[in-house]
């Protein structure tokens, strides 16, 4: 399984919280990568539902992990 910011983005819409099978389905009617699809059914289906993208790929960068000094510009 593999991430990238493009493919993640993809479910930045989803219905948060979901199952896997929520998630699955919605990468499907939402017409998302085939990838997004195939790493959605490569995770562990414990019965928990996900809170957003981060409980699924943990290094999701959020906009703290980009610096940008609003004084300077």
């Amino acid at each position: 399984m593999y991430w990238t910011l493009e493919l993640a983005s993809s479910l930045e819409d989803a219905p948060w919280p979901s199952s896997k099978e929520e998630l699955i389905d919605y990468a499907i009617r939402s017409g998302a990568p085939i990838e997004v699809i195939e790493n959605l059914q490569e995770l562990e289906d414990d019965g928990e539902l996900y809170e957003g993208i981060e409980d699924i790929w943990s290094d999701y960068p959020t906009a703290e992990d980009f610096f940008f000094d609003e004084d300077e510009h």
